[in-house]
């Protein structure tokens, strides 16, 4: 895993604008019209060419396909995984709940968007769940590596994302397993084979998790706070079973509090989850410190520091908003951060969460999330002449 050893190495979550025919394709076949398949994979592979250049051009050291070539960061495992069917929907947000007035306004905002929707028409656990198709992941992999091939030096690492155990089972719904417990083993083996065909395709791994901060304002928002950090500790511990014998050095764990534009007032505080956290065995932590709720919660780490051998993707840019953050408030940011964590080395400049995390669900305009990562790159250029002079 790269460390920011002679300037602050800019990296981002993963997600990356779709073209708009591709979203249009995405959400034609999520609602069940039928589509050509052929047709979403040139296209696919097209975005994936595009963004890697877009990335390289907006300074982007530490950076991805973009997840050009699945529908959403999770739900793409519909067509890899067994024992997947019907439909459900999920729980209402807490922090929605509580605001009437801009619970039918969110609504109304996502009703008649062309997008693949994280909320509605989800599937659910109905047999055994394993992963069936390897092939899929190993040529999604391969052709990433083409791509780079043709942009030598294009990133200082490239990356590759996959969803957490965790947050497959919250939105997969249970019908089949008898307990959590066996749900999220069985979760766990099966992206076993998505997590180690990307580390040995020499991509650093990103493990996906938001629901280790997520889920306490949507599946536990009725319960006890101990009850979501059990949950909490219950999923750290699948995923380090998930990730045995990878090196941890090759594995990032992204945590956030969900990727909308929300109150965020019931999230759970990172002072509460984080000593769980640190238990992951993986190289780094990314988490989202540039929108108005977390925004301070880098201190936490003055109380709970990094193990030696770990670095810290710092979200200094928030992709929910159109705001092109300045630089000057970048560097800051990143400043602050390094500051609490005690070692320039081991911080990077991303961002908060993906910017279209399921097809059409971005807030933030395509044109707007290029100039915001190019901030991120002056930001990050302004800080490393203040932190290696």
């Amino acid at each position: 895993m790269q460390r920011s050893t002679s300037r602050i190495l800019t990296t981002h979550t993963g997600s990356l604008p779709r073209p708009r025919e591709l979203t249009r394709l995405y959400a034609l076949r999520a609602s069940g019209t039928p589509v050509d398949e052929a047709e979403i994979v040139r296209a696919g592979r097209d975005a994936v060419r595009q963004c890697v250049n877009r990335q390289r051009e907006a300074g982007i050291d530490v950076g991805n396909n973009g997840e050009q070539q699945r529908d959403s960061f999770f739900l793409y495992l519909r067509s890899r995984l067994s024992g997947l069917g019907g439909s459900w929907e999920r729980p209402s947000r807490a922090d929605i709940d509580r605001y009437p007035q801009f619970k039918r306004m969110w609504m109304e905002q996502h009703s008649g968007r062309t997008q693949v929707s994280s909320l509605g028409g989800l599937p659910k656990a109905i047999s055994e769940v394993k992963y069936v198709d390897p092939q899929a992941i190993a040529d999604e992999c391969r052709y990433f590596r083409g791509v780079l091939a043709e942009t030598p030096g294009a990133f200082a690492e490239p990356f590759m994302s996959a969803p957490s155990p965790g947050i497959l089972a919250m939105a997969v719904r249970n019908e089949y397993y008898d307990t959590l417990e066996s749900y999220l083993a069985a979760l766990g083996a099966a992206l076993r084979i998505e997590y180690e065909a990307i580390v040995a395709h020499g991509f650093l791994l990103q493990i996906d998790a938001p629901d280790l901060a997520l889920e306490r304002h949507i599946t536990f928002k009725d319960e006890p706070v101990g009850a979501f950090v059990r949950f909490v500790e219950q999923v750290v511990a699948v995923i380090n079973q998930a990730i045995r014998g990878i090196p941890r050095e090759r594995v990032r764990l992204h945590v956030c509090w969900g990727n909308s534009e929300t109150p965020h007032d019931c999230d759970v505080p990172l002072d509460d989850i984080l000593p769980v956290l640190l238990k992951a065995d993986v190289g780094g932590l990314v988490l989202p410190f540039a929108n108005p709720r977390h925004a301070h919660e880098f201190r936490c780490f003055s109380k709970f520091p990094l193990a030696e051998d770990q670095i810290l993707v710092a979200g200094v840019i928030d992709s929910l908003t159109n705001f092109v953050e300045h630089p000057e408030v970048v560097a800051d940011r990143i400043e602050r951060v390094t500051a609490v964590v005690g070692d320039r080395e081991r911080v990077l400049a991303g961002t908060d969460c993906g910017f279209d995390t399921s097809a059409g669900w971005g807030r933030v305009a395509e044109d707007v999330v290029w100039a915001k990562l190019a901030s991120l790159r002056d930001g990050a250029r302004l800080a490393s002449q203040r932190l290696f002079s």
